[in-house]
């Protein structure tokens, strides 16, 4: 697979960004193994470089569109490799082909509470339903086998993402809180690590108009350094996906928390760290 030329790049800084890339290449799979993900060059009314992937196994549609990127190569190069960092599929750099890169109409929802929508939009809103139509929905006709196969590549992008969350873990380690059940009073706790996520049960369509109700989970460690995690759920709906509400307070590595009562709901160890779960979480109200 050649090179494409950017545009606006200088020939020297172009080798530079390619040989980076082959370095990051370096010991990940083979395309016609594991697909790969295409850096897509702008095009005429399209400013933005953009995220596609390439699946060995889609006999039609092959290219699947994930995103747009930044009208810098750059940039998009580094929101690009940050978020498949920990993937095992390669990153190529391709220009746009009209043929193969167009949608057929195959990966749009023909039915369902998300009917009209394309797949690539139910990957950033609603994962969990991708991982549904990929294992759950049975297929009558060939054409919904192909959108089928499509959802389960699209669910397969979905875990590589997710794969930079599961593997950016604090290093700590502690004891557990409590056993799962127990009940915990007056806890001052501080917050180690806030994670934005989309709550999949609520986030609904409002016309064209996407409602994304956020959850913050919070990692919290007390005086001795235990670790708890906690989910606030959204009051308020936001217009972004992983984006709070303006209405909803939003929590901050260092801000104190003050818990006047908790269960335990189970206990973990995730890379050496021990973690308590809590629920049914009372806030002590400030004075």
């Amino acid at each position: 697979m050649a090179n494409p030329k950017l545009p606006g790049i200088p020939e020297d800084e172009q080798l530079l960004l390619y040989s980076k890339l082959s370095e990051y290449n370096r010991g990940r799979a083979s395309f016609k193994e594991a697909g790969t993900y295409l850096v897509v060059l702008p095009r005429p009314k399209q400013p933005n470089y953009s995220l596609w992937f390439f699946s060995p196994t889609l006999e039609k549609q092959s290219i699947l569109y994930i995103h747009d990127l930044s009208p810098d190569i750059h940039e998009s190069l580094r929101i690009a490799s940050t978020m498949l960092y920990y993937s095992r599929r390669c990153i190529a750099i391709v220009e746009y082909n009209d043929k193969h890169m167009q949608s057929s109409g195959e990966d749009i929802i023909a039915q369902g509470k998300y009917h009209g929508h394309y797949l690539h939009e139910i990957l950033k809103i609603d994962p969990a339903y991708l991982a549904w139509l990929a294992y759950k929905f049975v297929p009558k006709i060939p054409k919904q086998e192909r959108f089928v196969k499509m959802a389960e590549t699209y669910y397969s992008i979905h875990l590589d993402l997710m794969l930079r969350r599961t593997r950016s873990t604090n290093k700590q380690t502690g004891r557990y809180m409590g056993n799962p059940g127990d009940k915990l009073k007056d806890l001052e706790l501080k917050v180690v690590r806030v994670r934005l996520e989309d709550d999949p049960y609520k986030t609904k369509m409002k016309g064209t108009e996407a409602m994304f109700y956020v959850k913050q989970i919070l990692t919290l460690a007390d005086a001795s350094g235990n670790l708890a995690v906690v989910h606030v759920a959204a009051k308020h709906h936001s217009a972004e996906s992983g984006q709070l509400s303006a209405l909803e307070h939003a929590y901050q590595p260092e801000e104190v928390v003050h818990i006047a009562s908790a269960s335990v709901l189970r206990t973990y160890e995730n890379r050496d760290n021990k973690y308590t779960r809590l629920t049914h979480v009372r806030w002590k109200k400030e004075k």
